[in-house]
């Protein structure tokens, strides 16, 4: 999910401000961003829309089908 930071930077978020909206520490942000931890399943659709994306793009898909 290393697609969060930059999904972060485009709506001209902070990793602190994230957190906050998101109510999980900077920290958890930090390893979202890393590819260390992910958010859960509850966490996704809120993270996607403070995002001003789906959830497919928080995973760097681009929501074409690949067949």
């Amino acid at each position: 999910m290393k697609t969060i930071r930059a999904l972060r930077e485009k709506k001209g978020l902070s990793a602190k401000k994230l957190a906050d909206l998101m109510e999980v520490t900077p920290q958890a942000v930090g390893k979202w961003e890393r590819g260390e931890a992910n958010p859960s399943a509850m966490q996704l659709p809120v993270l996607a829309d403070l995002l001003g994306c789906t959830i497919d793009a928080l995973f760097g898909r681009d929501g074409q089908d690949s067949a």
